[in-house]
């Protein structure tokens, strides 16, 4: 048995000739300094690859080497071992027997760690040896706050009284209040919101049940909870918390709050609109804990990244980006303001929210009942003498006109606008009321974008076209794709089964040549759509989507959905 049967790494490497000495001796240098094991500093100095590592163990210890990646996890049978115990001893249960649990292992010479886990699951372990990467990912899936949420709902709704309803919304309580059920209940959903990176919380009250929604790379997962009548005591916390008028449940509300979970601090915005079984309740989150991506973060094109730059030296002149809600214009224009802000400009946003707050940099909120409207803080702006203005959102004519009023006489302009390509945003424009002429002398540039969810690392393998995907493909003229080998995830747990695990944007750039002014200069919106698609570096988000998807970062499904036109 392993309890028996020590075997000392170094040793080991350096018998089978993967080490030598001197690489040993410095490795055990560095130990000295650091409480780092001996074989992981050796592969993080590049002497040894970590699949080398384990294989030699696997084969000496008489061990099976197990692949996390592709290994068919049982979530119930994995949450036997307590969480904090499985990240402790850096284990997971793989499979059961009548007489023993096979336990990965990151460490399996850990005999404390053994008899602990023996101790706990009342039952003997057999060893396997995995690699700590995928079980840190593997563990943050598996180990999600459904149950527990599910277990504060149902203490919650067998604590609630109709007296004592009121008593906990006490406002001298605090969000960290832990003995208030429904805090407790709430905490475990944004933990669990956390944890998975949603960018959104829905809670929605049904017919005697409640869901939960969190997004996750722009789709919705969904929890229920059988428990109906916690709705009302949660969605009035809510409301308490952000600052809004919890008497009133027939009209809809905005408001936000701030949180700090899992040392992350986050800035909540809150909606709430009434609906058939009570109040709808979405809540984005923001993290401002995390870093305001740079251009070159953001998965824009190497030849997109050299032209954005280059128009951002402007002196002068409007920066258009457009797409519809949750296409990642925010982002966009956050790493553009990165990019700028240098002690020696001075910048002034209007935002409706202020999302992300960024150092230098003068963010004005928006604020409508008091008639602080885009327009009119952009009047005030003029005066305090900016050399860049960010516009969240150009919605009328007024805005417009003043955002072309300050480009005109000095000003660089960065602003976003709700269309759907490049080209229909200058038919927006002009819609709107904007004059031809004044956009053909002050727009720089429009860059369209969109997000599509990008397949899981971990489980990527070729997939084949559906005879509708080839059709279609055939019939936007694309290029012959019998000799391109297509991708998808089979699903594991790294990404939840999903076969996607993140998100990149996809960018349609659209510079404004003489050629572009000159259509614009008679308001023409059809030759000016004819001039743009013949320009020689115009690529169309369709066109974008689908070389990403012959690079083999993102499926063909995830293109379809982005276009909508199967």
């Amino acid at each position: 048995m392993l309890k028996n049967k020590k075997v000392h790494i170094a040793e080991m490497l350096l018998a089978n000739g993967l080490i030598s000495q001197e690489q040993l001796e410095t490795a055990l240098t560095l130990q000295k300094t650091t409480d780092k094991k001996v074989g992981q500093i050796l592969i993080e100095l590049g002497y040894i690859k970590e699949e080398q590592l384990l294989s030699l163990l696997s084969k000496q210890l008489n061990l099976p080497l197990i692949d996390l990646k592709t290994y068919l996890l049982q979530p119930e049978l994995v949450k036997i071992l307590p969480e904090f115990y499985a990240r402790h001893f850096h284990a997971i249960i793989l499979n059961e027997d009548n007489d023993f649990y096979l336990v990965g292992m990151v460490d399996p010479q850990d005999i404390l760690a053994q008899d602990e886990i023996e101790r706990i699951l009342k039952r003997k372990i057999k060893p396997a040896i995995i690699r700590e990467e995928y079980l840190l990912n593997i563990l943050d899936s598996i180990y999600r706050r459904s149950e527990e949420i599910s277990h504060f709902a149902e203490s919650l709704s067998a604590e609630m009284k109709p007296a004592a309803t009121q008593d906990i919304f006490d406002k001298t309580q605090t969000f960290s209040t832990e003995d208030v059920p429904v805090v407790n209940l709430l905490r475990s959903i944004f933990e669990d919101a956390v944890q998975v990176n949603a960018s959104d919380i829905h809670i929605e009250p049904g017919n005697n049940i409640l869901r939960i929604r969190l997004r996750v790379d722009g789709v919705l997962q969904e929890q229920i909870v059988e428990e109906k009548s916690i709705s009302q005591a949660l969605i009035q916390r809510i409301k308490l918390m952000s600052g809004m008028n919890i008497a009133e449940k027939r009209l809809p509300q905005d408001g936000r709050f701030s949180i700090t979970i899992n040392k992350k601090y986050f800035d909540v915005r809150v909606s709430t609109i009434p609906i058939q079984y009570g109040e709808s309740v979405v809540m984005r989150l923001l993290n401002q804990s995390a870093h305001v991506l740079r251009i070159n973060q953001i998965g824009m094109p190497e030849d997109t990244q050299k032209e954005l730059l280059r128009i951002l030296t402007a002196a002068y002149g409007i920066l258009l980006i457009v797409g519809p809600t949750g296409s990642g214009k925010s982002t966009t224009l956050y790493a553009a303001l990165n990019q700028l802000n240098t002690p020696d400009e001075k910048i002034i946003t209007v935002e409706d929210p202020v999302e992300y707050r960024l150092p230098r940099v003068n963010q004005v909120q928006v604020n409508t009942q008091i008639g602080l409207t885009f327009a009119n803080i952009l009047r005030s702006i003029l005066r305090q003498d900016p050399d860049i203005i960010m516009i969240g959102e150009m919605r009328d004519h007024d805005t417009i006109e003043i955002a072309m009023r300050a480009a005109m006489t000095g000003h660089f302009v960065l602003a976003t606008l709700h269309t759907n390509d490049s080209i229909s945003s200058i038919t927006r424009l002009l819609d709107m009321g904007a004059q031809g002429y004044i956009v053909a002398a002050v727009l720089r540039a429009v860059i369209a974008q969109r997000l599509v969810r990008k397949i899981c690392t971990k489980c990527i393998e070729p997939a084949q076209l559906t005879d509708s995907e080839r059709l279609w493909l055939k019939s936007i003229d694309w290029k012959d794709c019998a000799n391109i080998t297509f991708m998808h995830g089979a699903g594991c747990t790294h990404c939840q089964q999903t076969g996607y695990a993140g998100r990149t944007g996809i960018f349609e750039l659209l510079l404004i040549t003489e050629a572009l002014g000159e259509a614009l200069r008679k308001s023409d919106s059809s030759a000016f759509s004819n001039l743009a698609k013949q320009q020689s570096f115009y690529r169309s988000l369709l066109h974008s989507a689908l070389d990403l998807a012959e690079n083999g970062i993102t499926t063909m499904d995830e293109v379809v959905r982005m276009s909508g036109e199967i």
